[in-house]
């Protein structure tokens, strides 16, 4: 790495991994309004606790790490974490990070945008913990731990729920008494830095449909979707938490809330039914096989057919919902592990929306996961763009490093 060039690192904390990026700001970005740091190196352990893997590669992709470690080396986020920044502090000697940006799953209603990290903010990100309960507390580990070890180093936090800031009243609104709207009991959405990703990139690359009516699905272990006009959010399938709208790997998506009523009626502690709605619903608690769309769409079982099949149709189905939000729809964008990887998923979902829509797919295109993977004849362009959540990261992070003036 240039040691000419500042350095941020991206912490991306997940349930059951932590994922570290460093990325290099060049010159340019010290005296011009377009700033775009470049990746140089990531590393990330995944399984945690069940069977952690740490993985370091540079840009180019170079490995310089890959190796599994014993269960108790590496049994929570912490000493993930330490391992991973040791790794890569043979990197960085030369060149330590200038700062470090963080998703943070959940900002409230307190947060519209990136902010530099404080007490204040740390205070407030603890209170929403209930609110996101499988992310928010890895994602303050990994701050505090940064905080530890380096006290005086620039963190900033980058927030899923910020790019959905703006959404109107009627989109936040959950039909509870007034006085929880008040207190914070509403729509926020999630997924915003994959979103703001999309939007600057159709930006980019398809600068004639991105003011326009587009719905992206942003399809992965967690999926949403997310409606815009503009380049902005206008309504999400996530609300209050990141279980509502679409089924995921182990979420339940959208669900009766008579049927949780019902769950503690029969004795499930609230514990347990966050457990299982988090942790054992979706695609696993429906196939009985697998929350890996990969390993469901390899399998005979029945249940795993059924499985896949009810997530593509319910993905058609919040994709009516959105268009009736934006009176239209005018491209289609898939995106995220399954949403830019999985041909097959993308023809099940678009075949319900071929009546609605008109849409229809080129299969040597979708096959290929290529940019466009409609046809000629296809009255909704579709498009497969991979989205770049830490690089979003990077450039919110060097934002706030600029206008501080340390960049």
């Amino acid at each position: 790495m240039s040691a000419t060039h500042p350095v941020i690192l991206v912490v991306n904390a997940g349930s059951s991994s932590v994922k570290v990026s460093v990325y290099t700001v060049p010159e340019a970005a010290h005296d011009n309004a377009d700033i775009n740091p470049v990746l140089s190196a990531h590393g990330q352990i995944e399984s945690i606790g069940v069977a952690p893997r740490l993985r370091a590669s540079m840009a180019d992709g170079h490995v310089v790490a890959d190796e599994s470690f014993p269960v108790a080396q590496v049994a929570d986020h912490d000493a993930a974490f330490r391992l991973i920044r040791l790794v890569l502090s043979v990197g960085l000697r030369d060149n330590p990070p200038v700062a470090i940006g963080h998703r943070v799953v959940h900002g409230g209603s307190d947060f519209a945008q990136a902010v530099r990290i404080d007490d204040d903010v740390i205070s407030r990100l603890e209170a929403l913990i209930p609110l996101a309960p499988l992310h928010q507390p890895h994602n303050l580990t990994a701050i505090r731990a940064v905080r530890k070890a380096a006290p005086d180093l620039l963190q900033v936090a980058c927030f899923d729920t910020a790019f959905h800031a703006g959404h109107d009243m009627l989109a936040q609104l959950i039909a509870l008494p007034y006085e929880y709207y008040e207190r914070g009991i509403r729509r926020y959405g999630f997924h915003g830095l994959s979103y703001e990703y999309i939007a600057r990139r159709l930006g980019q690359v398809a600068p004639d449909v991105a003011a326009g009516r587009v719905i992206v699905a942003h399809l992965g272990n967690g999926a949403s979707l997310c409606a815009m006009r503009d380049g902005r959010s206008v309504e999400s399938t996530m609300g209050l938490t990141a279980l509502d709208g679409m089924p995921m790997g182990t979420r339940c998506g959208s669900i009766d809330p008579g049927a949780v009523l019902w769950l503690a009626q029969q004795g499930m502690t609230a514990d347990a039914i966050q457990t299982m709605l988090y942790g054992a619903s979706g695609l696993k608690g429906l196939s009985g096989v697998s929350s890996d769309m990969r390993a469901l769409l390899a399998s005979e079982e029945p249940r795993a057919r059924l499985a896949v099949d009810f997530y593509a149709y319910r993905a058609a189905q919040e994709i009516g919902k959105l268009a009736v939000t934006l009176g239209g729809l005018d491209t289609l964008v898939f995106t995220a592990g399954i949403g830019a990887n999985s041909p097959p998923v993308r023809a099940r979902i678009c075949a319900h929306l071929t009546d609605l829509f008109g849409i229809s797919l080129d299969n040597a295109a979708n096959n290929d996961n290529s940019q466009r993977v409609s046809s000629d004849a296809s009255r909704v362009p579709v498009l497969v763009l991979p989205t770049d959540e830490e690089g979003m990261i990077a450039l919110s992070t060097a934002r706030i490093l600029r206008e501080s003036g340390k960049l």
